[in-house]
Parts: C-alpha cells; structure tokens; sequence
C-alpha cells in the first residue's frame, strides 16, 4: 500500500490489536476479488533512518509468512511503536501473531 487515503481507510474500518511494541489495524476486503495488501508506518520516533529501515525489513519479513493469517483482500496496516527497534525479529513475532489474530476478530464490516 502506498497511497494515504487507503492506509486512513484500513486503520478507521478495520479491526484493532495492540501489543507493547506493534499496533495493527486489519481493514476488511472492498471487493471480494481484492488482492492482500500490507503497509507500514515506522516513525522517526523509533528512531534514526537504520533503525527505522532495519524495523521495516524485519516486520516484512515477518508478515511475508504470515499474511495467509489474514482474509483474503484484507488490507493490513502495522505500525511500529518506539521500543520494536530494540527488539529482535524472535521476539516481534509473537506479538505481531497475537496482535493480528486479535485485529481480524475484530473487523467490522
């Protein structure tokens, strides 16, 4: 995902599920033939552009095996909180696990 209005969407019409280090927002699909698409928002909050970047790459790598967790044509938005820079990609996977099966429970139509 790419384009603002379509992150704004997901986190306003999807469900929520929070975690110390990750927030995730699961919109449901718009059209039933819609392909799964995940964005990220990592802000300069968690700190420098390595870190951020470092962030970003690990959380990809973690949704890549994880995104059948979803419904298809869902549209997924995780953001980064402050302390996912100090944790390693072990310890993010839980959390994202848990805070995605919390999110897709709670879609709203």
């Amino acid at each position: 995902m790419r384009d603002g209005e379509v992150f704004r969407q997901a986190i306003r019409r999807g469900g929520k599920g929070v975690q110390p280090d990750l927030v995730v927002h699961v919109g449901g699909p718009v059209e039933p033939t819609d392909v799964t698409s995940v964005g990220f928002v990592v802000s300069k909050k968690v700190g420098p552009a390595h870190d951020r970047n470092r962030v970003k790459r690990r959380l990809r790598h973690l949704m890549r095996e994880r995104i059948d967790a979803v419904p298809t044509g869902s549209r997924v938005v995780i953001r980064a909180l402050p302390g996912s820079a100090h944790r390693r990609a072990a310890d993010l996977g839980p959390q994202l696990d848990q805070a995605l099966h919390t999110a897709s429970s709670r879609i709203r139509p």
